[in-house]
């Protein structure tokens, strides 16, 4: 393995930062230099740990099995138009978050950038929004995985699939932050090759080289594409985008144990994105020109379709063997992967949460590994959850979970562009040249605030399609917001019981961590 590089001193001289409540205190006292303090987390992410972090966040069933429903709805056209502007929002975002997560690399991430630059109510309910999105998020995976599963193993209760994974997971949260970057750097290498392979046959393919004749641009002109549902296409297809980029933010929360943040969270930023765009928009692109979009097998969206996934057909008709089989293997690797990244990401945040006095102190506490096992272990409990699922049938259990979080995430987007508005503007009032930032954020201020509207876009054309269609259906209606009120309640709720008031930007803590 590629891992064999944890020795040489000076690698990981880098002390991690004291977590955020006590990083407003620059006398805390610190361990020698190869050692971290006690109690902190070590940094032991090397760049490319951090890099398919960041990848393998966004690269998952959204892409392998939903992407065929979204040309069915919106044509080639509109699906590519939809996935490049959520592209292009997510890129922006990456930017903020790349500018704050370089200047102040901590496990906190979004929740400390809130609760130092916008108000301490706002950051309590990012962090526990956060944690609760990606608890639910594992717990969803594993039920996936076990629905994946049923592929190979129709007979198997599918309970049995969900606790081997679960405590696959867990594992290798429990050893260290370095076994996990170890883990999600395999899961997402193998998400990436297949990518890079479905893309070069499908150009092959394209150009006639492989699988008979080349198609041409028929598909992109046959019936009403390449512009199908003309608006109305394209605006459901940006809520289904905006999910599949899901996940890109957690190289903020990786860097609070990056082994020099300085240099690898730029580097991460940077490489990232252009990446994940070539990824989707390749994707899309190829099953646009392979597939027409009136292929009733596009229709399949669920984990359990894996069989008709766009993916699957293009590589069968390259003549793949057992292209089924193969990519049920990748899907499973997708749904591991996104549950792994969850259960880190929920931990971290809830370690941290605890750290600044808005969770239970004894969460905050670390083992010898630089592991917050408490929050390792309070997490894995809430993933636990989908066993209660098997009772009450897979499917709807599954879309419940999903939706509980769903707008979780985009709320968390609205925090990372508001947190790096006001966090300039403090920098600035206060002083700082934004020439000497680490890393900085193309196009501010218009970057964070173009983010912004439209993460709002997002959040509220959720029920698009439900008010579109004429009779409004109350319980259609409550899942789709139902990420919404409970934010709310978080930030509302903590404000009137602490009486917190907003942030003084002249007055803000833009300190840097010590690189």
């Amino acid at each position: 393995m590629a891992s064999s590089s944890t020795g040489g001193g000076n690698s990981q001289a880098v002390p991690a930062p004291t977590a955020p409540h006590d990083s407003h205190h620059p006398d805390t006292p610190r361990t020698g230099q190869d050692e971290p303090a006690d109690g902190s987390l070590h940094r032991t992410l090397k760049p490319r740990h951090l890099t398919m972090i960041a990848m393998g966040g966004a690269i998952g069933t959204g892409l392998f099995v939903a992407s065929g429903n979204s040309i069915n709805t919106a044509g080639p056209g509109g699906a590519l138009v939809a996935y490049a502007a959520i592209g292009f929002m997510v890129w922006l975002l990456m930017q903020s978050l790349g500018e704050m997560a370089t200047h102040l690399p901590v496990a906190g991430s979004f929740e400390e950038y809130s609760t130092r630059y916008i108000s301490r109510s706002f950051g309590f309910a990012i962090g526990w929004n956060y944690w609760y999105n990606w608890a639910i998020t594992v717990a969803a995976e594993l039920v996936a995985a076990a629905l994946v599963m049923r592929y190979w193993f129709p007979d198997t209760p599918a309970w049995i699939w969900s606790a081997l994974f679960l405590v696959i997971l867990f594992t290798l949260n429990a050893l260290s932050a370095r076994a996990y970057g170890e883990g999600e750097f395999w899961f997402s290498l193998i998400k990436v090759i297949t990518v890079v392979i479905f893309l070069v046959l499908g150009v092959l393919m394209i150009l006639g080289i492989l699988g008979g004749p080349s198609p041409g641009f028929h598909n992109w002109t046959a019936g009403e594409a390449p512009f199908v549902n003309g608006f109305t296409g394209i605006m459901a297809i940006f809520m289904v985008a905006g999910f599949s980029f899901q996940g890109t933010e957690l190289v903020g929360v990786a860097a609070g144990e990056a082994e020099n943040p300085g240099k690898t969270v730029p580097k991460a930023i940077r490489t990232v994105f252009l990446r994940i765009l070539l990824f989707y928009i390749g994707a899309i692109t190829v099953i646009g020109f392979l597939i027409p979009y009136t292929d009733p097998h596009l229709l399949a969206s669920d984990v359990e379709d894996v069989s008709i996934s766009p993916f699957t057909l293009v590589f069968e008709h390259a003549g793949v063997l057992a292209a089924a089989s193969v990519m049920n293997a990748v899907i499973l690797t997708a749904i591991l992967s996104a549950g792994n990244s969850g259960l880190y990401a929920s931990t971290r945040m809830l370690y941290a949460l605890a750290k600044s006095g808005k969770a239970p102190r004894f969460l905050a506490k670390v083992n010898r590994r630089g592991v917050p096992m408490y929050a390792l272990l309070a997490t894995t409990l809430i993933g636990m959850f989908c066993f209660l699922t098997t009772l009450i049938g897979e499917g709807e259990a599954y879309v419940w979970l999903i939706n509980a979080s769903g707008l979780a995430g985009f709320i968390v987007w609205m925090g990372i562009a508001w947190s790096h508005y006001r966090f300039r503007k403090a920098y600035v009032l206060q002083g700082g040249d934004p020439k000497n930032l680490l890393y900085r954020a193309s196009f501010f201020p218009l970057g964070p605030v173009i983010a912004l509207v439209m993460c709002a876009v997002v959040i509220v054309g959720q029920g698009y399609s439900l008010f579109t269609a004429g009779d409004v259906n109350p319980l259609s209606l409550l899942s789709s917001y139902l990420g919404l009120p409970i934010f709310l309640a978080l930030w509302l709720g903590h404000k009137l019981v602490t009486k917190d008031e907003p942030v003084d930007l002249r007055t803000a803590d833009v300190s840097p961590a010590h690189h």
